[in-house]
């Protein structure tokens, strides 16, 4: 049933999960036998910071397009191949998924493995809209899953770090103001390869499609499908998805009372529904009143991404690979503080969010980016691009977390 309310949610979400709620709990050296759902190049990723672990076996592959599994099992040759994930849900072994596939397919999957008993580790954002959220978050709660959302400053050190010394300590002094950016993300501007101006006779078009509305093939919605609004919510869910959750995780504070945004496709005119261009504004409430803001663009000529909280006593700029601690008035940093990097290992934050999740699933605790906190961060990239499709100020009841009339 849906939530009625937050209090509600809240209740529901805060059921404990302890050993004694399992049948079994698994022992510290028992192997993760680990189900990829979403084999591209993201779930290929992840697959191979999973491998980096000894304890985990990647058991099972599953994409629509049969490149893809192809390509799989060169990383992963001992694991069974499925062109659909409720085939691979079914495997008894696997007591875990790895769930990177676009958007759209985000809720129908993460709730047929959670429901099938598995714990999962989902790539953000967790909703392609606000409404899916809950569902979703119910799903894990009734079946006492570990659901990781793959928001991996959550897990990252010099994050974590700069929350307790700036945050927890009140260094910073009341933060008003939240900035965030991000130029140039080469990502929304990939082009489709020759190899697929003609649809691939192994490549399943309907399934991709699953619960949106009929079109032809096309290779670029296939292929850049964050471009794209009917698949994702473009820049806006896909990299303020992770700035709006470092806001979160430091202030404390998840869900803005009103959203206002601008934006266009300004220059990029190749048939993409997602802004080229935006600038969003979120208003928080309660313990702390500040704004976030979020300015992206895919102009050429400009590249960056960052975060800048500034508070009355200083300010915090931060991103993936260091932080800096500016004093009021301060022009030159008074600290700089390198992430940590770890050994032989090519994406240092992603596997400690990866550690995280395999550790809960032995200890059955809430992972760091749990479901809830995932959806959260999307319910407020979703705020920014509701109010940027509707060129409107959307007030939000963070009690009832639903959109006010107008």
């Amino acid at each position: 049933m849906p939530f009625n309310t937050r209090r509600d949610f809240l209740r529901t979400g805060a059921m404990a999960m302890t050993a004694a709620s399992y049948s079994r709990v698994m022992g510290a050296n028992e192997r993760v036998h680990l189900g990829v759902i979403g084999v591209g190049d993201r779930g290929t990723w992840d697959m191979t910071i999973f491998q980096n672990r000894p304890e985990v076996h990647v058991s099972a592959l599953c994409d629509i397009y049969g490149e893809k599994l192809r390509l799989g099992k060169q990383k992963a040759a001992e694991a069974a191949e499925f062109a659909d994930h409720r085939q691979l849900l079914e495997t008894k072994e696997l007591n875990a998924v790895l769930i990177a596939v676009p958007d759209h397919w985000h809720k129908a999957i993460t709730i047929d493995a959670l429901n099938a008993g598995k714990d999962v580790y989902i790539e953000k954002p967790l909703t392609r809209s606000i409404e899916e959220g809950p569902a979703i978050v119910k799903a894990a709660r009734e079946n006492n899953r570990v659901c990781q959302v793959g928001m991996q400053q959550r897990s990252a050190r010099h994050y974590l770090a700069a929350k307790e010394k700036y945050f927890d300590s009140g260094k910073l002094g009341a933060v008003t103001l939240a900035r965030t950016w991000w130029y140039g993300n080469s990502y929304h501007l990939r082009k489709a390869p020759a190899s697929l101006q003609t649809k691939p006779q192994d490549l399943d078009w309907a399934h991709y499609l699953g619960p949106l509305s009929w079109r032809d093939y096309d290779p670029q919605q296939y292929f850049n499908w964050r471009a794209y609004l009917d698949f994702g919510g473009g820049q806006v869910t896909d990299l303020f998805t992770h700035w709006i959750d470092v806001v979160h995780m430091f202030m404390g504070q998840d869900t803005p009372v009103s959203a206002t945004a601008v934006g266009g496709i300004y220059h990029y005119k190749d048939g993409r529904t997602a802004p080229d261009t935006i600038n969003v504004l979120l208003e928080y409430a309660g313990s702390q009143e500040f704004t976030a803001t979020f300015e992206a663009t895919l102009v050429p000529g400009i590249k960056g991404e960052a975060i800048e909280m500034c508070g009355t006593k200083g300010r915090l700029w931060i991103d993936r690979s260091r932080y800096e601690y500016y004093p009021v008035g301060a022009k030159e940093p008074a600290e700089v503080v390198k992430a940590e990097v770890i050994e032989g290992v090519r994406d240092s934050l992603t596997q400690d969010h990866v550690n995280n999740f395999l550790e809960c699933i032995k200890t059955r605790n809430r992972p760091n980016g749990d479901v809830l906190i995932g959806h959260r961060s999307a319910q407020a990239s979703h705020l920014g691009n509701l109010a940027y499709e509707q060129k409107r100020r959307i007030a939000f009841d963070p009690a009832l977390e639903q959109i006010l009339p107008l």
